[in-house]
């Protein structure tokens, strides 16, 4: 995919009357395909499943960028909510959870304490929390936040990002720290973040083989590249590393045969389960890394069950809107360049 269509998927996931809106659409877009559910109820059922067949599964209730205190303290609660289920069902999964969601815009305190309330439940529980990376602005927090968490459990990791200069370094701080690698979703400037696809990808390689020598902490190697993973086999192989180190990491929707495949050979496998009315983003940005589900959008929007053109197509009005907006403030920022 260009950059400059991965650029704009972004920029339609940052999009607040987008956001906003999709809440009130429902599942759009194919969303569903990938989007569990909007309810913690109706994803035990899912989860269970994938749990019959030896596949752990890490969930995250969607939401970021939260700015009211309100708001974050009810999605505290909604995250309360989801370990007291996950215990009481007894089912075989993590937490993955977002600061920002969680008030890390609205005061460093303030979300602090929201995430020392999640890992002590957590921590009862013996749940495993995973604070999700997010974009460039808030890793020095994220950073911070973690290791005053990790100062009264170590069930609590977070996330690299391969596509960043600076997680080399990085992951030498966190050695005795569980940690998912990513490529990373997010839109960063070259001054901080590698650009190209071959870049990333080789410093993805270079990151996950480091950490699996190193073998102090658990890793989770999250990505759908088949290439990649075929290497990383080859690797273990090589090197005599156990599998109970490590884990391949892939969302929800996503290579479901390939998930299948790597469970029956014995590696461990995790699957990344999304849920929430708050999906807009989250989705606009696999759209982003991935091509082929572009399909997926361009038929949600234009057909309705019945294979018939919608009469009120709202959701495709509103992204050819917002589209439009962007090719124009594109052309002005080139223009200024």
């Amino acid at each position: 995919m260009s950059n400059w269509t991965r650029d704009f998927f972004i920029y339609l996931s940052q999009n607040k009357f987008l956001n906003e809106s999709a809440k009130k659409w429902g599942f759009r877009l194919g969303a569903e395909k990938f989007v569990a559910g909007t309810t913690i109820r109706e994803v035990v059922p899912v989860i269970k499943k994938l749990n019959e067949k030896g596949i752990h599964v890490t969930l995250d209730h969607l939401g970021e960028f939260v700015n009211e205190k309100k708001e974050a303290t009810l999605a505290k609660e909604k995250v309360l909510e989801m370990l007291d289920v996950m215990h009481n069902e007894n089912l075989d999964s993590h937490l993955s959870v977002k600061l920002t969601q969680l008030g890390l815009d609205i005061d460093f305190d303030f979300c602090l304490e929201n995430m020392k309330e999640i890992v002590e439940r957590a921590k009862e529980y013996g749940i495993f929390v995973n604070i999700d990376m997010e974009d460039y602005s808030h890793l020095e927090d994220t950073f911070n936040i973690l290791f005053e968490l990790r100062k009264e459990s170590d069930l609590v990791g977070t996330v690299v990002q391969s596509y960043l200069y600076r997680t080399a370094d990085d992951m030498e701080q966190l050695k005795d720290v569980r940690l998912r690698i990513v490529k990373g979703a997010y839109k960063e400037n070259d001054d901080v973040a590698y650009q190209s696809k071959k870049e990333i990808d080789a410093n993805f390689l270079k990151l996950a083989k480091q950490r699996l020598l190193d073998g102090k902490a658990f890793t989770s190697i999250a990505t759908h590249d088949h290439h990649i993973i075929n290497e990383l086999k080859q690797f273990v192989e090589e090197n005599n590393i156990k599998k109970d180190t490590f884990e391949f990491q892939m969302l929800y929707g996503f290579r479901q045969e390939m998930q299948y495949a790597l469970k029956e050979e014995g590696y461990a496998f995790c699957t990344y389960i999304p849920f929430g009315q708050d999906w807009f983003g989250y989705y606009m940005r696999r759209l982003a890394e991935r091509p082929q589900n572009l399909q997926l959008i361009w038929k949600d929007m234009l057909y309705d069950d019945k294979g018939k053109v919608k009469r009120k197509p709202v959701a495709a009005l509103a992204i050819m809107s917002i589209g439009l907006l962007y090719l124009s403030r594109k052309k002005k920022w080139e223009k200024a360049s």
